[in-house]
């Protein structure tokens, strides 16, 4: 009997990899195949990629036996990453990889030729070209001169690779490779995705996020982010517009009160929690409490957002507690707590003080975060659920028991919908945590 519908956190799709890259500085700590991390020992060869056992190895000589004389060649130079995905592309397609299949239903499929080039937005983008021209020198060193396919067809197949591929994320939602993946880059985007990404090692798994009624999936009815939700409108649709060329126009990016709210100003009055449209003349006082909108409140508004852009741009390599904090300090009551950039600054300071293992200051900035990225990512989001499972990890360990044992449950009730409960971030980082909790929590009420 077929099912009428498909439960929220459903597994619709799930695929390997037509071509993937480790990015070059997880090099010695991961392996090159399966990625996950641990001790890692490099090809005798040509000493470049490493492998954590020797099933990885035999697992990945098949494609890498093309690529390993090339590599020793280069010696002990990084080589650029999209460089080293287009190579092994190139290759992949020698080997009659154009009529690999992927399948994203039981009888429709996409092959690596169905993929968009957007060619003509590339040759019009100068930096994407500068960008194709420094990776044809480098691929003459990793590819054989006779094997190497023409400057059209590169284009082309770099076209296809900036457009198609996906980060590909660890446990912790950071990113760690590329992954192109044939039959799954038939979802579109969505700022409103009712489906979710995810991966195990380079495995990715597409669940939905929300209950689908029907007994088919239609994957033109799937929606993925591709992108970060926690921006402003416009910030969203400028990254779709330099990163696969279209501009969206989807529900959220409509939602004009949405937008307001994500760059919102604080009432100036401290006993009133209205957001305000601060820097829109025709509003003049506080709908909710009728204080009057000051020039001065406007210009310090308009300082504190300028000057903690210039320090989140400045911290998106290295972050500083010290600089977290003074523009913690600057936003406060002048910035509304649902304000992105107030987020963004939590965000950072709270991994900033788990870095520096400040754990009180951690948990702090933490539960501030939480309603924040619950309203911008959704209830059920991966990284709303690695928060509050960050959170209760470190209460845990700090004996703040009950407050724990409520936020590493409400992570699992989060993280058995977007991983599932096979993912080794939910058996074997999630369960035991959460057993931990259950158990000091019953020592604490015998």
């Amino acid at each position: 009997m077929k099912k009428l519908f498909h439960k929220k956190g459903s597994l619709i799709l799930k695929e390997k990899p037509f071509a993937c890259v480790l990015h070059s500085r997880y090099r010695a700590e991961r392996c090159d195949k399966c990625f996950k991390p641990g001790k890692v020992l490099k090809c005798s060869n040509c000493l470049y990629v490493r492998y954590c056992n020797r099933f990885c190895q035999k697992e990945a000589w098949p494609d890498h036996q093309d690529e390993c004389g090339k590599l020793k060649a280069i010696g002990t130079r990084t080589v650029p990453d999209a460089a080293l995905m287009i190579s092994r592309i190139i290759r992949k397609l020698q080997k009659g990889g154009d009529y690999q299949k992927g399948y994203y239903t039981a009888k429709f499929y996409r092959r690596f030729h169905d993929l968009m080039t957007h060619e003509d937005d590339i040759r019009n983008d100068v930096p994407r070209m500068e960008h194709f021209q420094s990776l044809l020198v480098v691929l003459r060193s990793l590819v054989e001169v006779a094997a190497m396919p023409s400057n059209a067809e590169l284009l082309q197949i770099f076209g296809k690779m900036c457009i198609n591929s996906f980060n590909i994320l660890d446990d912790e939602m950071n990113s760690i490779g590329t992954g192109m993946y044939l039959g799954i880059s038939i979802i579109d985007h969505s700022c409103r995705p009712n489906a979710l990404a995810t991966f195990d090692g380079t495995t990715i798994h597409l669940r939905l996020l929300e209950d689908y009624h029907g007994s088919e999936v239609d994957f033109s009815k799937i929606f993925i982010s591709y992108i970060d939700l926690m921006n402003p409108a416009e910030e969203r649709k400028a990254r779709l517009r330099a990163q696969y060329y279209f501009e969206c126009n989807c529900e959220r990016c409509r939602d004009e009160q949405e937008q307001q709210l994500m760059v919102a100003g604080a009432c100036p009055n401290v006993d009133c929690d209205e957001p305000l449209a601060m820097l829109d003349r025709k509003v003049e006082k506080c709908p909710r409490c009728d204080t009057a909108i000051k020039h001065s409140a406007r210009e310090m508004f308009r300082e504190v957002t300028d000057f903690t852009l210039a320090q989140l741009a400045k911290m998106k390599d290295i972050t500083y507690m010290d600089i977290c904090q003074l523009c913690l300090k600057k936003q406060e009551n002048i910035l509304h707590y649902y304000n992105v950039w107030y987020l963004k600054t939590l965000d950072l300071a709270f991994e900033s003080a788990i870095n520096m293992q400040k754990w009180e200051d951690a948990i702090g900035y933490g539960l501030r975060l939480k309603d924040g990225f619950k309203k911008y990512n959704g209830p059920f989001h991966p990284l709303y659920g690695l928060l509050l499972l960050k959170i209760g990890k470190i209460q845990l360990y700090t004996k703040h028991v009950v407050e724990a044992l409520q936020n590493i449950n409400d992570s699992e009730k989060i993280l058995r919908v977007t991983h599932g409960e096979e993912h080794d971030l939910y058996k074997s980082q999630l369960i035991p945590l959460l057993c931990q909790a259950a158990g000091e929590y019953d020592a604490l009420n015998k």
